[in-house]
């Protein structure tokens, strides 16, 4: 697909090119706190495209399976895997379960400008027997990919489509055989939109077969996380993680470091947020889902629940996403629209670690153009952190009661009483990685490990910056610290006279608990190593 030329970014003054004005403090040279999930599409699943999402900020990949088959995943994640590679940076892939997603059926294009065109009053039947959509009369008839919607949807029951654009009523229905509805607001049906039962009662489980095909396929091919979609109960994360952990039980990974594959939790239906704190619990990460979110409940409570789920998570220590229509208009503007900018703000000021593209990325007409002004939104709002009250969430410190989790709650509080610039961890398996970053620091966290799954695991993390990189080969705190020191300098994280906090246990390079934090005086040749 050839990709749409841009305005030139030394000119956009969006664009993350141009520099940040100096009233901005501290926005020059740190890297955004919050990281960007970005969907591969037709738009972007070319090499050359990936390596320039990469360069522009994106930190994870999104595989939506509810679009292609297997065999173009395929494709994308070698791209992705290539590209990477010449980054020389750790970049994560998430696989997107479709779930239970009902979907009209193939429709032809029977009106001008494609589709079947609904109006008010007219009846709309959907049929068990309907491969592809006709008109009957002045009836329009669908058939659907999910078939309880002829046992599960009741009479008077609201009926929905593309995200809610289309709306009708239930009028009757033949259990198997038939749904009959009534259009109150009408608009075009194409194939394969979305239909959302939000006042139904659906009898179906968590993952189809379609799902699960896609489950083993992420297993096989080494994916660093799942997302499962319409998460109702904890009991179906569970379920995706025995599946996951029995499927990946044998796979060679570095020693120490779990086999299985993280899921992230979609909230997108009601009963979700009724079931929130055991969903939380149960899953590696959240995603506030607010494309069906915003049709299963009142579109007016989404900004609501969004900072809700968002409080809960970093209550419970566990990173969060905030996905579906942030930079919409970019979808085929140049810039975004300024509740758009905001929109992505406030979600980094309420704590989410990732930011989420969609059509943007998928089949925008310029997808790095729009990661680059998600990466300028984040970095201008970040640079407003040090005048923000903040306190750590030591919510996870009650769960997990581990010397690594409350030596990251005592780093906190050193670092800002010391005016600590960026903290340095060896975080073999990232348990280290995660504890820093659910302490919500507010400055770089620094993270080494030499397993290649952990890095990428930990490019989700708001806040982190993975290294892979080996031991030192002396294997000892005084080498790595040497290491670590050069290292924020090249990367303008700090400068001579300021301070940066080191945390590492021993033997270097194991997954056993850290058990040492030291204050180093950047440039200092008389600070090294010195536990404190």
């Amino acid at each position: 697909m050839t990709q749409a030329t841009h305005p030139g970014t030394t000119h956009d003054p969006l664009s993350s090119a141009t520099p940040l004005p100096s009233w901005l403090p501290g926005c020059q040279n740190r890297p955004p706190h919050a990281k960007i999930v970005a969907t591969l599409g037709p738009s972007s699943d070319a090499p050359d495209m990936i390596a320039r999402l990469i360069a522009a900020g994106v930190s994870v990949f999104r595989l939506n399976f509810s679009h292609g088959d297997l065999a173009q995943q395929d494709r994308r994640l070698a791209n992705i895997r290539s590209a990477v590679g010449l980054a020389h940076r750790p970049v994560a892939v998430l696989g997107d379960l479709q779930g239970p997603k009902i979907r009209v059926e193939s429709v032809p294009d029977l009106h001008e400008g494609g589709g079947i065109i609904v109006q008010p009053g007219q009846d709309v039947e959907f049929r068990a027997d309907c491969d592809e959509a006709f008109l009957n009369d002045t009836t329009a008839i669908f058939g659907t990919t999910f078939d309880r919607i002829f046992y599960d949807v009741d009479p008077g029951q609201r009926v929905l489509i593309n995200d809610g654009m289309i709306r009708m009523l239930a009028v009757d229905r033949i259990d198997g055989v038939s749904l009959r509805c009534r259009v109150t607001v009408g608009g075009r049906v194409t194939s394969r939109k979305g239909i959302n039962l939000p006042e139904s009662e659906l009898k179906t489980p968590g993952l189809t077969d379609k799902d699960w095909a896609c489950v083993e396929w992420a297993c096989a091919n080494d994916l660093d996380y799942l997302a499962l979609s319409f998460v109702r109960t904890a009991d179906e994360i569970n379920q995706l993680k025995e599946r996951v952990a029995e499927l990946r039980r044998d796979r060679p990974v570095h020693p120490g470091v779990d086999p299985s594959i993280p899921v992230i939790a979609k909230i997108e239906k009601p009963e979700a947020l009724t079931n929130l704190d055991a969903i939380i619990a149960a899953a590696d990460g959240v995603m506030v889902a607010r494309g069906d979110l915003g049709v299963e409940m009142d579109a007016a409570q989404v900004p609501v629940a969004q900072k809700f789920i968002v409080s809960r998570c970093n209550e419970m220590g566990k990173p969060s996403i905030v996905a579906t229509q942030m930079l919409e208009s970019m979808i085929t503007s140049a810039t975004p629209t300024r509740a758009e900018a905001s929109d992505v703000a406030n979600a980094v000021f309420d704590g989410a670690d990732a930011v989420m593209l969609s059509g943007e990325t998928a089949v925008g007409a310029h997808p790095d153009l729009v990661v680059e002004t998600m990466t300028r939104i984040i970095r201008v709002a970040e640079a407003r952190f040090d005048q923000l009250p903040h306190t750590p969430t030591p919510g996870r410190l009650e769960e997990l009661p581990y010397r690594s989790s409350a030596l990251a709650l005592g780093a906190w509080h050193i670092a800002e009483k010391a005016n600590v610039k960026a903290v340095c961890c060896w975080s073999q398996r990232g348990g280290m990685a995660g504890y820093l970053s659910a302490t919500d620091f507010r400055i770089p966290i620094v993270a080494c490990t030499s397993s290649d799954l952990a890095a990428r695991r930990m490019a989700l993390l708001g806040g982190v910056i993975p290294i892979l990189t080996d031991p030192p080969t002396s294997g000892t705190l005084g080498e790595w610290t040497e290491q670590m020191e050069a290292l924020v300098q090249e990367r303008g994280l700090a400068v001579d006279g300021d301070s940066i906090l080191l945390i590492a246990g021993k033997p270097l390079g194991s997954v056993t608990a850290q058990d040492a934090i030291a204050l180093l005086r950047v440039g200092d040749p008389d600070s090294g190593f010195r536990p404190i």
